[in-house]
C-alpha cells in the first residue's frame, strides 16, 4: 500500500491546530490502540483519525490535553465513523471522559446487512483488495518510540473507514434498512464507560472452579488474590504472571514445598524463582482458611417468564433466518428479558420497553404482541 505518511500529532498545540480544520469534516474516522495485552491496568495508547483527505496519529501519551478532541467527538453535526465501535467508546470515555452524538460503526452495518465476513481486514480485502498484515495486532502499543511498521498498521485501520461508511450506507439504503442501522448507532452513544475494577469473586468464574474441594476453593481464592497482587505490582495483565489453568492445577495439587511446586504443569522455571514464595504462602493460607460461601445463585425466572422467553427466542430465529441476519441483530438477548418479564399488552406497553427501541417497535411490534398472547392463552389454558 503506497499511503502517504500519517501525521504524527503529539502537543496539545499541534492537536488544537489540526482540531480548527477537522472541525469543518461532516465526517471523521476513528480508531484506537491500547496495551490491554501489556499492563496491569489498559489505557489507550494511540488515537487514529482520518479525514476523507489525510491521515493522522494522535499521540495521547504525550498530548497533554485531550480536550480539543473530545469537542469535536461530541459535536452532532460531525459524524465518527469506527469500525466496531462498542469497545473504542467505552475506553476513551474511560481514559478521558469523552462523550459522543453521532456514530456510525462499519461493522455494526455489515451485520444488519447480513453480511459474515465481519472483521475489518476481510472487508479490505473483500471491497477493496486491500490485505493487512495483522502481526501487529497483539502490538505493545504503549511502548515508545513506535516503529515505522506500528504507525502504518494503525494508519490503515482508518484510512479506509470512510470509504466503507459509504460503501455500508449505500447497502443499508438499498435493503431498507437505513433507519434500524440508525436506532442501532444512536444506541451506542449511551454505552458506558469501561471500568478499572478488580473482581475478588471472580476466582468463581474461573474454568474448573466448580470442580474443587472446599478446601481447594479457600485455596483457588488465595492464589487468585495473590496473582492480582503481583501483576499490579509488575504491571503486568494477570494472565501473563499465570494462567488460570495453572491456578487450578495448584490449587488442586495443594504443594506444600519447591520440589512439588516444579511438578505442576503449567508451572515455568521463572514462575517457581520468581513467585514460588508467594504461591506456597497462599497455598498455606489457603489450607487454613474457611471454604468461601458460594454466591447466590440468580433468582429462577418463573415458569410463565421462561415460556414467553423461548417462544420470543424461536420467533426471533426465525425471522433472523428469513432476512439472512443473525439473531441478535434482530433483537438483543436483553430486549427478550425484559419482553418476557413485562408481558406487554399493547404497542404502548411495548413503547415503554426501552431494550427494544422505536424503530424495532415499529417494525415487530405487532408479531411480538401475537407471540406473547399466544404463549399467555396457552398457558392458562393449560393451568385449568
Amino acid at each position: 500500500m503506497n499511503l502517504p505518511p500519517a501525521t504524527i500529532v503529539t502537543s496539545t498545540r499541534q492537536l488544537q491546530e489540526h482540531v480548527d480544520r477537522w472541525a469543518t469534516e461532516p465526517a471523521l474516522a476513528i480508531d484506537t490502540e491500547s496495551n490491554s495485552l501489556h499492563a496491569y491496568q489498559e489505557q489507550v495508547c494511540l488515537i487514529q483519525l482520518s479525514t476523507a483527505e489525510a491521515d493522522f496519529i494522535i499521540d495521547p501519551l504525550h498530548v497533554e490535553n485531550l480536550d480539543p478532541l473530545g469537542r469535536l467527538l461530541a459535536d452532532p453535526a460531525i459524524q465518527i465513523v469506527f469500525h466496531a465501535a462498542e469497545y473504542d467508546v467505552m475506553c476513551l470515555k474511560r481514559d478521558y471522559h469523552f462523550e459522543f452524538a453521532n456514530l456510525f460503526d462499519t461493522m455494526l452495518a455489515a451485520r444488519i446487512c447480513g453480511t459474515d465476513r465481519l472483521g475489518l481486514g476481510s472487508m479490505l480485502e473483500d471491497l477493496f483488495q486491500v490485505q493487512v498484515d495483522k502481526k501487529n495486532q497483539r502490538a505493545n502499543w504503549g511502548e515508545r518510540p513506535l516503529s515505522a511498521e506500528m504507525l502504518r498498521y494503525a494508519q490503515i485501520d482508518t484510512h479506509y473507514l470512510l470509504r466503507l461508511r459509504d460503501y455500508w450506507q449505500e447497502r443499508l439504503v438499498g435493503l431498507g434498512r437505513w433507519e434500524e442501522a440508525r436506532e442501532a448507532f444512536r444506541a451506542l452513544v449511551g454505552i458506558p464507560a469501561a471500568g478499572h475494577h478488580f473482581d475478588e469473586e471472580g476466582f468463581w468464574r474461573i474454568n474448573g472452579a466448580q470442580r474443587l474441594s472446599p478446601t481447594q476453593l479457600a485455596i483457588l481464592r488465595e492464589l487468585y488474590l495473590m496473582r492480582e497482587e503481583k501483576a499490579r505490582q509488575r504491571d503486568l495483565p494477570p494472565f501473563k504472571i499465570m494462567a488460570d489453568r495453572t491456578l487450578i492445577d495448584l490449587a488442586q495439587a495443594e504443594p506444600s514445598n519447591e520440589a512439588a511446586l516444579r511438578r505442576i504443569n503449567g508451572m515455568s522455571t521463572g514462575q517457581v524463582r520468581r513467585f514460588g514464595h508467594s504461591i506456597l504462602k497462599a497455598v498455606q493460607q489457603g489450607r487454613a482458611a474457611p471454604p468461601p460461601p458460594r454466591p447466590a445463585l440468580p433468582r429462577r425466572p418463573g415458569d410463565d417468564v421462561l415460556a414467553r422467553y423461548e417462544a420470543l427466542r424461536t420467533w426471533r430465529k426465525d425471522r433472523a433466518r428469513q432476512r439472512g441476519v443473525e439473531s441478535d441483530v434482530i433483537i438483543s438477548r436483553d430486549a427478550l428479558w425484559a419482553l418476557a418479564r413485562q408481558n406487554p399488552e399493547s404497542m404502548e406497553a411495548l413503547a415503554a420497553i426501552e431494550e427494544l427501541g422505536q424503530w424495532k417497535t415499529e417494525q415487530y411490534g405487532e408479531d411480538i404482541l401475537r407471540v406473547l398472547s399466544r404463549v399467555d392463552g396457552n398457558h392458562h389454558r393449560n393451568s385449568r
